[in-house]
């Protein structure tokens, strides 16, 4: 005689589970069938059926009366408290995902970054971001160093774009550009079309360089230190456009990094690569390790790094495809 086959389980009534458990949450939370089944515009006989149903799927009572209230049993408040944010979940989803969209076109982001990272790395993005999110109040803050990282910290920007040497712990820094240092000179300087560049040949001639407290100063001398090669320090000023200017007008040499050389100014200044002694320095999107960005975040680091947000791929094992 041939062996029978189990019987498939039986679920909720009408085959559906959400149902139940939706009848299930009203009346644990209004005390009633006859309540719940207004909360629910179904008939009371429609949500006895459901309890009843969702009862004999998990095999224990959920609820009892207490004088004229229904309250859940032991079982029935752990039932309670796992099906109540799934059931609203599912509830509420056609809302919260129009109210996604909706942020998408408005609301407020704010961005961290320096002044060399909003002069000539910003502009595109912010004119391709304004395009597509006219109605998002954006807001760039103007910071450097330590200051940057205290408004990330504290919440007070969504995240910053620029360099960092350093990683914290507490942060995630994603790298999108690489620019190579370069030397800049007055057109005619003895070190503009010296065939073999050396950090020696840098030696007899003052430095413009900005301020000692800033990244790229700090570098600059560790470079000379390592190699033990003396420089000197004719002036220093704050602004890549004002260095690049006091270049131009032949006041000394500067190294910089290519983010802040344009068209213009390799036509006004003598331009050679350092990138045989200085490493080149990169600029990404830095953010808090666990802050959950917005929509309109989300959108703009989109543009910086279409691929941070992406699913990974996974193989047949379902391993992440490395």
């Amino acid at each position: 005689m041939a062996e029978r086959s189990p019987a498939a389980p039986r679920f909720a009534y009408k085959a559906s589970r959400l149902k139940p458990l939706r009848a299930f949450c009203q009346v644990a939370r209004l005390g009633s069938v006859s309540r719940a089944a207004e909360a629910l515009y179904l008939s009371q006989p429609a949500v006895t059926l459901q309890l009843q149903a969702l009862e004999r799927e998990l095999g224990v009572r959920l609820l009892e009366r207490t004088g004229r209230r229904l309250l859940p049993t032991r079982e029935g408040e752990v039932l309670y408290a796992l099906a109540r944010p799934l059931v609203e979940g599912i509830d509420g989803l056609g809302a919260s995902f129009h109210e996604q969209l909706r942020g998408l076109d408005a609301g407020e982001l704010d961005i961290a970054a320096g002044s060399s990272t909003i002069l000539y790395l910003l502009p595109g993005l912010v004119e391709a971001f304004r395009e597509r999110h006219p109605d998002v109040r954006l807001r760039l803050h103007n910071v450097t160093g330590a200051g940057g990282l205290d408004l990330l910290r504290s919440d007070a920007v969504d995240f910053a774009v620029g360099s960092m040497l350093e990683v914290p712990a507490d942060l995630d820094y994603a790298p999108v550009y690489n620019f190579e240092p370069m030397l800049i000179a007055p057109p005619g300087h003895p070190l503009a079309d010296k065939p073999e560049l050396r950090l020696q040949d840098l030696s007899p001639y003052g430095l413009i360089l900005p301020p000692q407290r800033l990244t790229t100063y700090r570098l600059v001398d560790l470079v000379f230190q390592r190699n033990q090669v003396p420089y000197t320090v004719a002036l220093e000023v704050g602004g890549w456009e004002v260095i690049k200017q006091y270049v131009a007008m032949g006041m000394g040499i500067s190294i910089v990094t290519a983010i802040c050389l344009t068209e213009a100014d390799r036509a006004r200044l003598a331009v050679r690569s350092l990138s045989a002694y200085f490493p080149s320095r990169s600029y990404g999107v830095v953010m808090r390790k666990g802050k959950y960005l917005s929509p309109q975040a989300r959108a703009f680091v989109a543009l910086i790094r279409p691929d941070l947000f992406a699913p990974r791929d996974h193989d047949q094992s379902g391993h992440s495809a490395r």
